[in-house]
């Protein structure tokens, strides 16, 4: 069985129902996964501190450098199976830049890493996913992962300066600016500015990808079939400097949700539609 395959197992119409009921309110950036754990104001703060002080020292390094491997492994692996597009549009970036693509599985950065091989990819994620436990967990606290939390502290400096330390090096972080997974959902849904921010704020290029998703006929489970997977990868986008920041991100932000609108048109020979259909979800087979 194959890591995509191992993610359409478990129970996933709850999600569903969620991503259904967004959609209707026009709310694209809800949250839509049941059970994802909740940190309180103090609880956060102490995460936070916790990961600075352990990110400095040797045996973070170390397993660092281990996680890499296995994430470099797993997403040599995993590319056999993808398709890739556009990859030309990669030789025109030099140094460091912010990656953007569609977040719908928690194995789709693999795909990503897949795409921008040879170059160091940070992946910024919620601070919870940091707590989980066993490989997953591992890989989360150790896998170049830069977390996001919500102290007006770490927003405002400790979180842009890890981001401008990577790009300093030449280095791309993964920033997804759908903000929540949406499980199998094919459609690009209106971004958030952040990735932007920071691309203009340093000065940077935004890497822009996209993920389509084929139904396959083989079966995987009742609720599912495999899934082909193709990565679009998009010309890249400058920032402005004859603008602000501010005005350059929203110009950024702009551009890039219509790259991804337009893959999304190309790929699926259709208009960009926010109305639900149970096609949205790839590979599901809904009953009655």
């Amino acid at each position: 069985m194959t890591f995509a395959d191992q993610i359409l197992q478990g129970e996933h119409l709850t999600a569903i129902n969620n991503i259904k009921a967004a959609v209707a309110a026009a709310d694209y950036t809800a949250k839509v996964e049941p059970g994802d754990p909740v940190l309180t104001p103090e609880a956060e703060k102490a995460e936070l501190q916790r990961y600075l002080q352990h990110s400095s020292t040797a045996s973070f390094r170390t397993k660092t450098l281990i996680a890499r491997k296995m994430m470099d492994t797993a997403a040599s692996w995993v590319g056999r199976s993808v398709q890739f597009v556009g990859r030309e549009n990669l030789a025109a970036v030099q140094g460091g830049a912010i990656v953007t693509s569609n977040h719908f599985s928690p194995i789709e950065n693999l795909f990503v890493r897949s795409a921008a091989r040879g170059h160091r990819l940070h992946i910024v994620s919620q601070l919870t996913n940091l707590m989980m436990h066993g490989v997953l967990g591992f890989l989360m606290n150790y896998g170049d992962t830069i977390p996001l939390g919500n102290r007006r502290e770490w927003v405002g400096r400790e979180f842009p300066e890890l981001i401008h330390k990577c790009l300093v090096r030449g280095q791309w972080v993964l920033i997804y600016p759908e903000q929540e997974m949406w499980f199998n959902y094919r459609k690009p849904r209106p971004v958030q500015r952040g990735a932007y921010y920071y691309a203009a704020r340093f000065n940077v290029p935004v890497v822009s990808m996209f993920v389509s998703m084929e139904t396959t006929t083989r079966k995987v489970n009742k609720d599912f079939n495999a899934i082909k997977y193709t990565v679009h990868v998009l010309p890249p986008i400058y920032p402005d400097q004859t603008l602000g920041v501010r005005a350059a991100s929203i110009k950024m932000a702009a551009t890039d949700y219509a790259q991804k609108c337009a893959a999304y048109t190309a790929a699926y020979g259709k208009e960009l539609d926010y109305t639900f259909q149970p096609s949205d979800i790839a590979g599901w087979q809904q009953k009655g």
